[in-house]
């Protein structure tokens, strides 16, 4: 698979995109972290505020470390802010920060998307971590079933991409609706938090498209696309 130029061919689009998305995401939150929001708030105090407004106060609100590493963990109904999002009181930081309160306002609200996402994490991990394994070593023996175990195995993480994607989207849209609402930004400010969490979106589904590449990429080789692997 690494010397092979169908999976490279393949995967141009997904990698060319990714790389697009990321230097947009990075760019963009650089240039909103510097823009204070005028309510002052930190990211931290912006997505209690905004959680508080829904009636929801039984979510810990933690710093991180790592860049961008901002996420909600629905075990334990956790809300992790990276110190750029955590302590900043920018308007990228607030945009960041209000996302991941979306994401607990989905758990609260029942969202089917969310705990789908939640039980696939599981097989996403074991299947993304060892699918490529078994599929190479397929390759190497030439037994077309482990080959076609591994597509099955990478099939689950696809799933997971692909559901992420309205997840991701509600959890922006909520966001955008209640920061306004509950006095975390100005009307005035909101398309500047808002850019931010568009251009973090982007990157969710360039990794869509590119685990769809791959998968495409496991089963013309494991002949389950195109006849054969020849």
């Amino acid at each position: 698979m690494i010397f092979d130029p169908l999976y490279f061919i393949l995967l141009a689009p997904g990698l060319i995109l990714a790389m697009i998305a990321s230097g947009l995401t990075k760019g963009t939150f650089s240039k909103y972290s510097k823009v204070p929001n005028s309510t002052g708030q930190t990211g931290a105090q912006a997505a209690a505020t905004m959680l508080r407004s829904q009636g929801i106060y039984d979510v810990d609100i933690e710093p991180t470390k790592g860049f961008l590493s901002d996420h909600f963990d629905p075990r334990t109904n956790t809300l992790r802010l990276s110190h750029e999002v955590y302590q900043s009181h920018s308007l990228a930081a607030v945009g960041v920060a209000c996302h991941e309160a979306g994401h607990a306002l989905q758990k609260a609200s029942g969202y089917g998307p969310l705990h789908l996402r939640s039980v696939l994490v599981p097989v996403t991990q074991f299947g993304s971590s060892s699918s490529y394994i078994f599929f190479i070593l397929g390759m190497l023996f030439h037994m077309p079933v482990l080959m076609k175990f591994g597509v099955l195995l990478f099939a689950a993480a696809v799933v997971f991409s692909i559901v992420t994607l309205p997840v991701e989207w509600d959890a922006s849209a909520r966001a955008k609706k209640l920061m306004v609402s509950s006095g975390v930004v100005t009307p005035m400010e909101l398309d500047g938090a808002s850019a931010v969490l568009n251009a973090a979106f982007l990157t969710y589904v360039a990794s869509a498209v590119t685990a769809l590449l791959t998968l495409l990429y496991y089963a013309l080789r494991s002949g389950l696309l195109g006849g054969g692997d020849d």
